[in-house]
């Protein structure tokens, strides 16, 4: 997890903390502000833990899929439910350090202004949730700190990853069918791309842009490993795609990473945006898999300055291809999985040189 993402979970769980003390001094003259701090820690840790699918993660996704008129009160309902068994923990929690002077039953007894005040907070947290799911943790988070409120030039590895067959999928299935489907496939990305340390930046159609800087995605190949993460996932849920979908996702992947400038862009709307050759080059990779018969396409560019490939990948080269809008031919190369079970293999090694702008 980043650090950034960490930081984020721990100013929630203390927010929930101390809006506990907070209702403590407001409605109990301050009696006992451990016990406010271990009501709101443990009712702001079980929504939180419910919402984020560690705890009755399939009541929640079933929600999730529920028609918007029923959506909204089920999960009203389950927010509900979860403040109720909170305020039992934390009633259990303050009298078992003897924080209160109230009998058991009456600890853990939640009362309809305790609920009002934790309904009231939980939607505002709630609300700065979703905003940061919106447009993704390290953008809110940049966003918020206004890192890129100036232009900055900075190095970033840039991984597309395309949905083969999304269009013949909406012909077959119509619109609305083929959007749900589309964003399963992105809800899949979710868990690989953070274990990675990446930042799911982007959706253009039917393909998402995952990024890091190229700090963090070089070391243990991680940027490589993700894509194959991905693929991992994919396919060891299949049966569960065939049964809700009556398909498996396939993906098409393309990595590069270079010099770009970042600058958060946009009035009414912001949004931190990437300007600079490597972008582009990285799409032009990926046009190039499907006449190349290939899934997977790396830059050798990116392929040198790589330290290792994950266990059980090889690289193999492609050779030269000229893309559009680029004066010289790029070298490729294709990730496969080593099925021969031999080491990794990592054919036209060149020397590691600075990536800078093309």
């Amino acid at each position: 997890m980043l650090p950034q993402h960490r930081w984020f979970w721990i100013f929630i769980l203390l927010a929930t903390a101390g809006a506990g003390v907070v209702y403590n001094f407001v409605f109990a003259a301050g009696a006992s502000p451990l016990a406010g701090l271990a009501y709101g820690l443990c009712m702001g840790g079980t929504a939180l833990a419910f919402d984020r699918g560690l705890i009755l993660a399939g009541l929640q996704a079933h929600i999730r899929r529920l028609p918007a008129v029923l959506f909204v009160p089920a999960a009203e309902l389950a927010y509900v439910a979860m403040i109720v068994l909170g305020n039992a923990l934390g009633g259990l929690v303050v009298w078992t350090f003897g924080l209160t002077g109230d009998p058991l039953n009456e600890a853990i007894r939640i009362t309809p202004r305790v609920l009002t005040y934790a309904l009231a907070v939980s939607a505002l947290l709630v609300f700065v949730i979703r905003m940061r799911d919106l447009i993704g943790a390290e953008v809110f988070v940049n966003l918020l700190v206004g890192r890129y409120h100036r232009p900055v030039e900075e190095e970033r590895i840039f991984l597309f990853l395309d949905v083969v067959g999304s269009t013949a999928f909406a012909e077959t299935h119509g619109d609305l069918r083929a959007q749900e489907y589309l964003s399963a496939v992105f809800a899949a990305l979710a868990e690989p791309v953070r274990r990675n340390l990446g930042s799911t930046d982007d959706y253009i159609g039917d393909l998402a842009m995952i990024t890091w800087p190229m700090s963090r995605g070089l070391p243990e190949a991680r940027c490589v490993a993700c894509v194959f993460d991905v693929l991992d996932k994919i396919e060891a849920e299949a049966d569960s795609w065939i049964a809700r979908f009556g398909t498996v996702p396939r993906l098409r992947a393309a990595l590069h990473g270079g010099s770009v400038v970042t600058a958060e862009v946009g009035v009414d709307r912001h949004k931190i945006a990437y300007f600079g050759d490597a972008v582009n080059v990285t799409s032009r990779i990926e046009a190039l898999c499907r006449p190349l018969g290939a899934s997977i396409l790396i830059s050798q560019d990116l392929l040198d300055r790589l330290p290792d490939l994950p266990p059980g990948i090889q690289a193999r080269s492609l050779g030269a291809h000229a893309l559009r809008g680029r004066g010289q031919p790029l070298s490729i190369a294709t990730l496969e999985r080593d099925v021969a079970g031999t080491d990794t293999v990592r054919p036209l090694r060149r020397p590691i040189r600075a990536m800078g702008r093309r």
